[in-house]
């Protein structure tokens, strides 16, 4: 069985995390409950996921409000017919280029369908997600967590993510993936939860 979170079990399931960790708990009791983050499980969401790897979040936020203005309604076959300079002029890098128009020829050509994954399993979602070009991991996990909301994904290549644990944890910056994943098996399974409480501690902390 499929295991997702909404907004009626979300603060239930903080609780529970809180309950497990106390240094979850802090969070809860210095910041409130995190915002449940949440986006459409689109093409569009994935151009913009796409667009957010490696960068920060305004310079991609920077690059899909262009895209959006271009475009309008962002789809598979109105990307395509965009050549790499109007790209270039809304941002994207010679790379993500090549990556948003393999996923949209993916779409078009069937070989991703947006309907389809959408009730597959975590792992048969990454392993689709993986087949495209650009698209690893990191991007499959964001996709889960926030469009999905798939209970226990943890991203590990998500710098503000290590970050937050390391300052939560109090763990020197080189602290291995190893180590974190042993720590993170504490809140198996509900890791999105405890990474959504994480992403907060780390926006809060910076006012952001």
């Amino acid at each position: 069985m499929i295991k997702v979170f909404s907004d009626k079990n979300f603060a239930g399931l903080c609780d529970k995390l809180a309950k497990k960790d106390n240094d979850l708990k802090r969070i809860i009791l210095q910041y409130g409950y995190p915002p449940l983050w949440s986006r459409t499980p689109s093409f569009a969401t994935l151009v913009y996921i796409i667009l957010e790897q490696q960068v920060s979040l305004a310079s991609a936020k920077a690059a899909y409000t262009q895209l959006e203005k271009k475009l309008g309604d962002i789809t598979p076959k109105k990307l395509l017919l965009l050549s790499d300079e109007e790209l270039k002029a809304c941002y994207f890098s010679r790379q993500k280029i090549k990556y948003v128009k393999h996923l949209s020829a993916s779409i078009i050509d069937g070989s991703l369908s947006m309907d389809e994954i959408l009730s597959l399993p975590d792992m048969e979602v990454t392993a689709q997600l993986k087949k495209i070009k650009g698209i690893g991991d990191w991007t499959a996990d964001i996709f889960l967590m926030m469009c999905l909301h798939r209970i226990d994904r943890f991203p590990l290549g998500d710098i503000a993510l290590i970050k937050s644990i390391q300052e939560v944890k109090s763990l020197p910056g080189d602290t291995s993936k190893e180590a974190i994943l042993k720590i993170a098996a504490v809140w198996k399974p509900y890791r999105t939860i405890a990474a959504y409480l994480l992403w907060h501690a780390y926006l809060r902390k910076r006012n952001r």
